[in-house]
This record gives C-alpha cells, structure tokens and sequence, in this order.
C-alpha cells in the first residue's frame, strides 16, 4: 500500500477535539535511505530536522486560550520522520484542551512525537509575550543566485554538474541559494527552501552546484530526503573534507520543515532562525 492510501496527506479530514497521538503517520527513513545507498546503520552524517509550528494552542485553566510557536528538534539518526499533515492535525487537537500550564503541553508532544519518531524528540515552546524578540535572518553565504549562467535541466537530480578542482588548495566557503524548489511525493506540490551548503575542501565549481540544485525542480522527495541527497552526492563527487547541508523550506499548513545534516565535528548544532519567506 502506498503512502498516499495510508497518510491523511491530500485527503480531506475532519480536525479532533482533543490531541490524539494516534494521527501521527510515521514514515520510515529506512527507504529513501537505502535509494541513495545509505547505511542506516552507519549514516555518514549527523544532524535533526527543525520544525516550527506556528499554529498551537490550547486553552489554560480557567478556560482562556494561549497561544505559542512550538520548535521541535527531530533527530536525523531517529528511525522515522513524521508526515507534516498529520502533526498538523495533531497540534490542532490542543485548541479545546485544559492545560495548567505550558509545561504541560510541552511535555505531552514531546512524549508522543518521540514515540511517533523512535527517538527522543526535544522541544521549546515560545510564548505570545516573547514573539518580539524572534528576528529573521537569511543563512549566511555567497549567494549562488547572482551567477549569470544558462541553466536547462529541471530533473531528475544530476549530480554530473558537481566537480571540485581537487588539485586547489583547499578552502573553506558557505554557498547559498534561494531558488530551490522540489516536491512533495504524495500531493504534487512545490516545496520551495533556501538552501545553504558549508564545506571545507577542493574548491566546489559554483556554477554546477547551483545547476544540481536547480535540478531538483521536477524532483518528488520528502524535505528530509531531499537534503540527504543532496549531502551523499556532494561527498560523492567532490569530497570535501567537512560539508554541511541546511534547507530553510517555506511553511505549509502552519508548519515549516528546515532538515539540517552536517559530518560530524563540523559545527554545532544549527540555530533556528527564521528566513524572510517563512
């Protein structure tokens, strides 16, 4: 059975009363994973995939709604990812339920979107009161969309147009694009991202990276798998020594999904900070 005939994704549903952690549609990663030839047993990355829900709320003891961005923190080794519009449909569920406090709520989705993912799942709650201090920022780097360049492969993904000149010195450079469009593999839909890739290595020819990355225009792949692509065709065809991928995907549904993967040592863990377009 497909995951279409399974998910609530491009089906309509009724929204719940109450949270129910029976709507979560868990995906293996194991699948997509193994298209690439990855090991789930020795993935050559580490990373999480950063959610923020914008559209939680529930209501407090005397009966007043409260309202908060939720941030999750997925962890990229965790056995599933979970389809984006069944958490919807979860979190909405809140809106009608009692809670005393916030840790409360927090406490509850971690508990059941760690069960959903078979890992632990970590989580922030920001409230109404500290929304003023969130500020938007793009992923620092050259902005490979200035390249004046004839680009003509929309799909499949190409990783032909990645070279490195493996006789340079290596270097170490952030290269960013903010045309990137995949999607989705159940609706159809566009996905669209700002990507940023970080590595350190054999100077990564500009142009055939932002060609690989333009191929995906016609590509179906969840934004999780996307970005794994991504990581195993760059350490394929140029290996760099160090090399970080991070999507920033523009929000569906109240949702948006920003999977960051990196090897290991390179970097903390990726701050959460949000593009102009999400």
């Amino acid at each position: 059975m497909a995951i279409s005939d399974r998910s609530p994704l491009g089906h309509a549903v009724a929204y719940p009363n109450r949270s129910d952690p029976a709507l979560l549609f868990p995906i293996a990663r194991a699948q997509a994973r193994a298209e690439i030839g990855l090991d789930e047993t020795a993935l050559p990355f580490i990373g999480a995939d950063l959610w923020n829900a914008y559209e939680l709320s529930w209501l407090d003891a005397r009966g007043q709604p409260r309202v908060a961005i939720a941030e999750l923190r997925v962890p990229a080794d965790s056995p599933n990812l979970v389809e984006s519009k069944s958490l919807k449909l979860y979190l909405n569920g809140y809106a009608h339920e009692h809670f005393d406090d916030p840790a409360a709520v927090q406490a509850r989705i971690a508990c059941d979107l760690s069960s959903a993912a078979g890992s632990q799942v970590e989580i922030a709650l920001i409230e109404s009161r500290d929304f003023a201090v969130l500020r938007i920022a793009e992923s620092p780097g050259v902005p490979l969309d200035d390249l004046q360049i004839d680009i003509a492969d929309y799909g499949p993904p190409q990783p032909d147009h990645l070279r490195a000149a493996a006789s340079s010195s290596p270097i170490e450079e952030a290269l960013v694009t903010q045309a990137f469009r995949s999607n989705c593999p159940v609706t159809g839909q566009p996905d669209w991202a700002s990507v940023q890739v970080r590595y350190q290595g054999a100077p990564i020819d500009h142009a055939g990276l932002l060609r690989y990355l333009v191929s995906y225009r016609r590509h179906s792949g969840f934004h999780e798998a996307c970005v794994e692509r991504i990581f195993v065709d760059i350490m394929e065809r140029c290996s760099p020594q160090m090399l970080s991928v991070y999507a920033r995907f523009t929000r569906r549904g109240g949702l948006d999904i920003n999977p960051w993967r990196a090897t290991p040592g390179f970097g903390a863990a990726r701050s959460n900070t949000r593009g102009a377009r999400q």
